[in-house]
């Protein structure tokens, strides 16, 4: 029995290697970064795109630029083909401490077609990314300028000169910077064939920044003194706000609550035949199991995994594993971090549908499974067969969604499985302070302001104004160009948002008892989870108002994806609430006597 244990382990631990080796981060080349001079450093070429549509990037060579003598494509990790690069040999040689000047490229003659495809790019403002060394840098394909006798004309050029600038340590490269000469350009207004000669220029500079602070420069931009500070002030005046608003409304709870147990306590002294009101009134409903138990528990099961995933990978943040260009970590830690935890999804729905004395474990097992993959796997097969008609980068090749569709397989189902037996097995039993009675009361008409949806709309809006301020960042770092570094501000507000969250829920808790309402189980659920619907509501905002986005790929990937973003923010914020609302309910039931 001991040996086949050790070998059910030995084989565990076997597929979680083989799923976060990924994590480590794929090197272009010398494993140490040193190089002798006239050495060869590794250059990629990755992809191209529309600067405002982050989404909608291409490979490099969709384009007619000039081919390498050996096209070659580097093996990427599976958070990098996630992320969307595909690199692969670049046609310029930048050997180390070797200048250059205006070296020929290839000369190219562009068919009409080709000069539409760059003419379309151009307009589009196009960039292209390419790595050096491990290090990133863009530029752009080339400029449209006003006709200079024809201002309503426009003539669109291509850059055909670009000028290397690198800088570096002894044997070490530290930084690289990519302009073209605005000079030296094509014009593309014409569809007619052309010939091109593309040409590179290299210079070389010494620097005493070290090779271990060589990615700081990325993080420069939004981690300024300036920047910083006027991020903080936001930050710690949104919070002060906020909380000082939580603190208000939790004196007068907590007044209110005291009141009650006074009354309460004065009325058990009275006549024993004295007609009780409020919450207490509703003693012997208020633990009444809720309709759909089994949704009700694969939703806690799916939203703490999804607060499991949130805590990790916050953990790794801090840490600094998520540095500026370490590509594709992110995206390699949610896959395998998110299969790691379905465990906790399995053993929190299993267990807790036991309490509510549910049977059919299997389904609320394969409910649990389904609640969040499911809705992101129907996601993922519409945007990738978008992303596969626009040929974009995007699209995700047939190993990488064998390789996802095994984690699955190996990994995640075998996990929520063995977790969703040990929450059956379980002993716990649900802990209610006050017996249920067999029928339930009548709840009394409600005004309109207590039905769900106004109180949905009042839950989400106080912890959606803890965080917006931050959204922008975040959204500018994710749909946009810019680097999130500040994962420290990011943990206050996550904090703060749990915070907020768990106290509002808990208020229109105690006001829908006091109302007599006894059907409460959901509704912390739906109104702790409201937020996520305020935080769709800014993505509208945010797409129309703060970016320029446009095109249907573009449009489809960002609704689509931050559709799915919001639905685990709804189960993950709606398990918060649910769980301080049962935390409060049993309080304030065991500490009156309730026949």
């Amino acid at each position: 029995m001991l040996k086949k244990k050790m070998v059910v382990i030995r084989w565990w631990l076997l597929v979680a290697l083989l799923v976060v080796s990924p994590i480590q981060q794929v090197r272009s080349g010398s494993s140490d970064h040193k190089y002798k001079p006239n050495d060869e450093v590794p250059i990629y070429a990755n992809k191209v795109g529309p600067f405002h549509n982050p989404s909608e990037t291409y490979r490099f060579f969709d384009l007619p630029f000039c081919l390498p003598a050996h096209l070659k494509e580097k093996p990427e990790a599976l958070g990098e083909v996630l992320n969307g690069d595909r690199l692969v040999s670049a046609p310029y040689k930048l050997p180390f401490m070797v200048e250059k000047d205006s070296e020929i490229v290839c000369r190219k003659k562009l068919t009409k077609e080709e000069v539409s495809k760059f003419r379309s790019a151009v307009a589009k403002d196009y960039y292209f990314q390419m790595y050096y060394d491990d290090l990133p840098f863009w530029g752009f394909l080339g400029k449209v300028e006003k006709d200079k006798t024809d201002p309503s004309e426009e003539k669109y050029y291509l850059f055909k000169h670009l000028h290397f600038e690198i800088h570096y340590n002894k044997d070490r490269v530290i930084e690289i910077n990519a302009k073209a000469d605005p000079n030296a350009v094509v014009d593309l207004t014409e569809d007619k064939e052309l010939e091109v000669e593309f040409m590179y220029t290299v210079r070389w500079k010494e620097t005493d920044i070290p090779f271990e602070n060589r990615m700081e420069k990325y993080s420069q931009s939004s981690s300024q003194p300036h920047h910083l500070e006027i991020h903080w002030f936001s930050i710690i005046n949104s919070c002060v706000t906020v909380l000082l608003l939580t603190g208000f409304l939790a004196t007068i709870l907590m007044r209110v609550l005291k009141n009650d147990f006074v009354k309460y306590a004065h009325d058990e002294e009275a006549a024993d035949d004295q007609e009780e009101t409020g919450w207490k009134y509703i003693h012997g409903d208020v633990f009444r199991y809720p309709k759909y138990k089994s949704l009700f528990a694969a939703s806690l099961g799916s939203g703490t995994q999804l607060f499991s995933l949130a805590l990790f990978i916050f953990a790794l943040a801090l840490v600094g594993v998520f540095y500026p260009y370490n590509r594709g970590a992110l995206f390699t830690a949610l896959v395998v971090i998110y299969a790691l935890t379905s465990g906790i999804a399995g053993y929190t729905a299993a267990s807790f549908y036991h309490q509510l004395e549910g049977t059919n474990w299997v389904r609320n097992l394969l409910l649990t499974g389904c609640l969040f993959c499911g809705p992101l796997f129907l996601t993922f097969c519409f945007l990738n067969t978008v992303a596969i008609a626009y040929t974009a980068t995007a699209a995700l090749p047939f190993g990488t969604i064998v390789v996802i569709v095994l984690i699955w397989t190996l990994v995640t189902s075998p996990l929520l499985v063995l977790g969703g037996i040990a929450g059956k097995n379980s002993k716990a039993e649900f802990q209610a302070p006050v017996r249920t009675t067999k029928y339930p009361r009548e709840i009394p008409p409600l005004p309109w302001y207590r039905k769900t949806i106004p109180q949905m709309a009042m839950a989400g809006f106080l912890p959606f104004s803890a965080i917006y301020i931050e959204l922008y960042y975040i959204f500018a770092s994710v749909w946009g160009h810019r680097i999130y570094t500040i994962y420290s501000i990011l943990f206050i507000v996550f904090i703060i948002l749990l915070i907020v969250t768990a106290f509002i829920t808990v208020a229109l808790t105690y006001f829908q008892l006091a109302a007599e309402d006894h059907e409460w189980w959901w509704r912390s659920f739906l109104c702790g989870g409201s937020t996520g619907v305020f935080i769709y509501g800014y993505c509208l905002y945010y797409y129309y108002e703060r970016s320029d986005m446009s095109g249907f790929m573009q449009t489809s990937f960002f609704f689509g994806y931050m559709a799915c973003i919001c639905y685990g923010f709804f189960l993950m914020l709606g398990t918060v609430g649910f769980r301080a609302s049962l935390f409060f309910v049993r309080h304030i039931y065991r500490s009156i006597k309730c026949e």
